[in-house]
């Protein structure tokens, strides 16, 4: 399997042993070996690592995760759950890839588009009448 943390450019990290508060917002992608608790994560991409510990809601293109979550996920590309991973909140991305391993207690939304909520979205597509 290739290996995603390493196919891609990190210009951020919080390290192991390393705690961030706040709110972060970066251009770019950011690699949590550490801890980070904030208001939010707002970033292109984001990496949690195998010790990585996160409390925050994310925002971000594509999320990968190996660690600890505890937070709601936005992704607009994909989201990449490794074996190991623990994730507490809700997901909504068009791509959503669960491997063995994985404990996810929230709501999963798959939907690429997001000008109307994906249930009335649904609801309308089966009251259109014809075939």
């Amino acid at each position: 399997m290739v290996n995603p943390q390493k196919s891609e450019e990190t210009n951020s990290i919080i390290g192991y042993n390393s705690q961030f508060e706040g709110k972060f917002a970066i251009k770019g992608t950011i690699r949590i070996d550490g801890k980070f608790e904030g208001e939010a994560l707002i970033v292109d991409k984001v990496f949690i690592g195998p010790k990585g510990k996160v409390k925050t809601n994310i925002k971000a293109s594509s999320i990968v995760v190996e660690g600890i979550l505890i937070g709601n996920i936005q992704a607009t590309n994909r989201v990449l759950l490794l074996p190991g991973s623990r994730i507490l909140g809700d997901i909504q991305t068009p791509e959503l890839i669960i491997q063995n391993g994985t404990i996810l207690k929230g709501r999963c939304t798959i939907s690429h588009t997001s000008e109307k909520d994906a249930k009335e979205l649904i609801l309308d597509l089966y009251n259109q009448d014809g075939e």
